[in-house]
């Protein structure tokens, strides 16, 4: 009996030690699998391109194939497994994007999981008008064009402002957009963010302001913007048309009769443009302008709605870009002679109350 059970001894030795080479040789196979995904992973990637572009709808092994295409992947297999194992292959952005160099294909992956597309800076300058911002919106690349040929009219009812004049409407920041953002998707944060501040300027006003409303106050900070650009002069400025208003004097502020002026103008604002009669001028017309002539920064906002405790009613240039202010007319009249006209008397009837 114990010959009878040698050789069962001996087949069951034999399939545990193949059971066993089995074992290694998969764990082995298991182990080099995973350094290679690991390695094929994190191992650093060299995108050599400016961008790459992510269509709408584009699949994990869509974008592998493009990216093996440009030579970032040497093969996708890997990608698209690691992709699908670690639950990220639905979830790609579309948009444009820029790799560094040494990024690995995870970061890459994850950049485009994320939707952390490249931005193009749009910005609106302080002190431009609609105008001026519709240039600048036409002739950028990369922004969607939907503008084009239409009527400001048109604009503001697409933007949810029906009969609302976009002068001074739209705040002046930096815009950051991708690629197939739209001209208007600009304008509308914009707006918002003007509304806003405007709105919260005019909670914190002074007391006791010739202003009825936020509407007038943003016309008054475009006065104010467009009349100087010193910091430490705004609320000066402010003052003296507050100061103005409440006693019922006429602005006489030139920017408003330019902006009445329209293309018309050719830089040198003159007698006869000044008794031009339009809505917009300042000298033959009392109050504010029915509308803001530019689009008004933050700091113009804050003087307007907190104007300088000042006695000035009068401001002349003294040529530098800053002014004198005074608070009566001799006293201006001094300031004309000596900043404007060089020094010496001029041999003509006295201007009045004009500024400039």
């Amino acid at each position: 009996m114990a010959r009878s059970r040698a050789p069962s001894k001996r087949r069951s030795s034999v399939l545990t030690t193949a059971f066993k080479a089995l074992a290694v040789a998969t764990a082995v196979i298991a182990l080099a699998l995973a350094v290679y995904l690991y390695w094929a992973w994190h191992r650093p990637l060299d995108p050599g391109a400016d961008t790459y572009v992510v269509r709408p709808g584009t699949s994990l092994r869509g974008l592998a194939a493009q990216l093996r295409e440009r030579g970032v992947l040497r093969e996708t297999r890997s990608f698209v497994f690691l992709g699908y194992i670690t639950g990220r292959s639905r979830a790609l952005k579309a948009g444009e994007y820029r790799f560094r160099a040494g990024m690995s294909a995870g970061e890459l992956l994850d950049q485009v999981v994320a939707g952390r597309v490249v931005e193009y800076p749009f910005i609106i300058v302080e002190g431009w008008s609609f105008h001026q911002v519709r240039q600048a919106l036409a002739n950028t690349p990369k922004l969607t064009q939907t503008l084009t040929g239409v009527g400001n009219d048109e604009i503001m009812r697409r933007l949810n402002r029906p009969g609302v004049h976009p002068e001074g409407r739209f705040f002046p920041d930096t815009y950051y957009f991708s690629t197939e953002y739209t001209d208007l998707a600009i304008l509308g944060r914009a707006l918002e963010k003007m509304e806003t501040r405007l709105a919260q300027e005019w909670g914190s006003r002074a007391a006791d302001l010739p202003l009825r409303s936020a509407d007038e106050a943003l016309t008054l900070a475009s006065i104010v913007e467009k009349e100087t650009s010193r910091p430490e002069e705004r609320r000066l400025i402010a003052g003296v048309f507050i100061n103005r208003l409440r006693k019922g004097m006429r602005l006489q502020t030139d920017p408003t009769v330019i902006y009445g002026l329209g293309p018309t103008f050719d830089g040198n604002i003159r007698l006869k443009d000044l008794r031009a009669d339009t809505p917009y001028n300042t000298y033959t017309r009392a109050g504010l302008p029915p509308t803001p002539i530019a689009m008004p920064g933050g700091a113009s906002l804050a003087a307007a709605l907190h104007p300088a405790d000042t006695p000035a009613l009068y401001f002349v240039s003294r040529g530098d870009g800053t002014h004198v202010f005074s608070a009566t007319i001799a006293e201006h009249n001094a300031a004309v002679v000596k900043y404007q006209l060089g020094g010496k008397t001029p041999q003509q009837r006295t201007t009045g109350d004009k500024k400039k």
